[in-house]
């Protein structure tokens, strides 16, 4: 069903200020909810809303600098920009769940009757279905584009449904058995929940700006696209990868017969190129020619 969306028409730009509108209507829904109930578990998703709109306006601009061409100052382009919008919203996430922790042990310690608990629900419920319709389609185009900014901000938008999910059941226990403390404990799971994804966001992000390798799958491709290549006369060796943002990036040392012309290789060389990019849409390959019986040596430390 999802790949039947329009998703070619949409950029991640689109789908971030679409995050701004329903993270600013999710507040008020959910900030109402927490008013009328005072409800420290609906005060917890109230306040993850407020990351979610901090976190898509900052990803907005991220994802906009990320697409700038490269220049003078940055020749290699602006595609690592989405990695700091990925760990912005990770540092985002983890102290809101400190915020949340500290506030419902203090309702633990001192647990209080809730007003108006149905309308909260309902409230809290309107909230979570906007969230999730709306991270549904990000996943989607974030695959398109290969946009980490966006694939963050969406599973932001699920751990916010996961939120909501915990603080209706554990609200909904409450009412049933007069548990006033299954509140607070619902929002300290909720909590420990966002403490992980926002951690674990951290860690990707962290990688991407230290020139992780390209994903298992991606590489499986650009091997099986070399093997199509390889021969007796040809061979590959010192594949290495690496991903910043939406691009990909393979290097490699091709080696051929010493007698090719330097015409002949080029042809090749431009013949594994294409069908590389072919194989991986965004992929970037810089393909040194050497001969056959030439060895480079690319891991001597230099003096």
């Amino acid at each position: 069903m999802i790949s039947r969306l329009p998703t070619r028409y949409l950029t991640p730009q689109h789908l971030l200020r679409a995050s701004i509108v329903v993270a600013v209507a999710t507040i008020f829904l959910k900030t109402l909810a927490w008013y009328i109930t005072d409800s420290v578990g609906l005060l917890s998703d109230a306040m993850e809303s407020f990351v979610n709109l901090a976190s898509a306006i900052f990803a907005l601009v991220m994802v906009t600098i990320a697409q700038r061409p490269a220049d003078k100052d940055h020749p290699y382009g602006h595609n690592k920009a989405e990695y700091f919008s990925s760990g912005f919203e990770g540092i985002l996430i983890i102290g809101v769940s400190v915020g949340i922790i500290w506030a419902a042990v203090s309702r633990l310690l001192v647990p209080q009757p809730l007003q108006e608990l149905g309308w909260g629900l309902v409230l809290s419920v309107l909230s979570s279905a906007l969230n999730g319709l709306l991270a549904w389609v990000m996943f989607s185009v974030a695959k398109v584009h290969r946009s980490i900014a966006l694939e963050a901000d969406a599973k932001h938008l699920v751990t916010d449904v996961w939120t909501s999910v915990g603080v209706v059941l554990g609200l909904a226990g409450m009412a049933l058995t007069g548990w006033l403390w299954l509140d607070a404990l619902a929002a300290i799971g909720v909590a420990l929940n966002i403490l992980w994804e926002g951690s674990h966001l951290l860690w990707r992000s962290s990688q991407g700006l230290m020139d992780e390798a390209v994903e298992p799958d991606v590489l499986s491709e650009i091997q099986k696209t070399l093997a199509s290549f390889d021969q007796q006369t040809i061979r590959f060796d010192h594949v290495i990868t690496r991903r910043s943002g939406q691009r990909r990036y393979v290097d490699m040392h091709m080696h051929m017969p010493a007698s090719w012309t330097l015409g002949n290789a080029a042809a090749v060389r431009t013949s594994v190129e294409q069908a590389l990019m072919a194989a991986v849409p965004g992929l970037r390959a810089t393909i040194q020619l050497l001969p056959s019986d030439v060895e480079a040596h690319m891991d001597v430390a230099a003096d």
